[in-house]
């Protein structure tokens, strides 16, 4: 009997990793750019919606078997990391903020890292902020990130952070000179009232 409970989850939980993994590449592949033909961009659409649908991700958010499934491969790290292609190379989705002080200046700043490790898991937090489709969500991610410029800039009256994606052209269009191009998504504004709690570092 525990035998058969070990298989069934050995199973449920190969046929979880498959499928996300499956589907995060055919998202990747549908999103392009990539060298593979338009109709495989196609197929690569509608194969990820059937995988969404057939993995619950299409319900309305509180059902009990979208949020059970999805705890699950929370819990479990099935969710994110399964997508066979080089990580955010080049980044989707690029965030400015902009600085305003009290004496009219103002000064644009990209967030910062430290080292190339730090860049690629900055390259995916912002993919994860530009594709959520919480507003709120996506707001704390942003006003988080904030939090450096501040402790950077503290006498920075203002921030208004905006989050672009990334449109990379065709090889044609490269071809004949045209280079990449952003596309304006969001935009928030923080002032020294909105501000994140400053922390002390470690």
């Amino acid at each position: 009997m525990r035998r058969n409970i070990y298989a069934a989850w050995f199973v449920l939980q190969f046929l979880l990793i498959v499928s996300f993994s499956c589907r995060d590449t055919f998202r990747v592949v549908a999103e392009g750019p990539t060298i593979l033909p338009r109709s495989v961009q196609n197929f690569s659409r509608e194969t990820q919606a059937v995988l969404s649908i057939a993995l619950a991700q299409k319900l309305p958010t509180g059902n009990p078997v979208r949020e059970a499934i999805s705890t699950y491969v929370d819990l479990a790290g099935i969710e994110t990391g399964y997508g066979y292609f080089a990580p955010n190379v080049p980044g989707s989705y690029v965030l400015v903020f902009e600085l305003h002080y009290p004496d009219g200046r103002i000064e644009y700043e990209l967030p910062s890292v430290r080292s190339a490790t730090a860049g690629l898991r900055i390259a995916g937090l912002l993919d994860s902020i530009g594709r959520t489709p919480y507003d709120a969500l996506r707001e704390i991610l942003v006003k988080t990130l904030a939090q450096s410029v501040w402790r950077k800039h503290p006498d920075v009256e203002s921030v208004r952070a905006t989050l672009s994606s990334v449109r990379l052209p065709t090889v044609r269009e490269f071809e004949k000179g045209k280079r990449e191009s952003y596309e304006f998504l969001y935009a928030y504004d923080f002032s020294l009232q909105s501000a994140p709690a400053k922390t002390n570092d470690q």
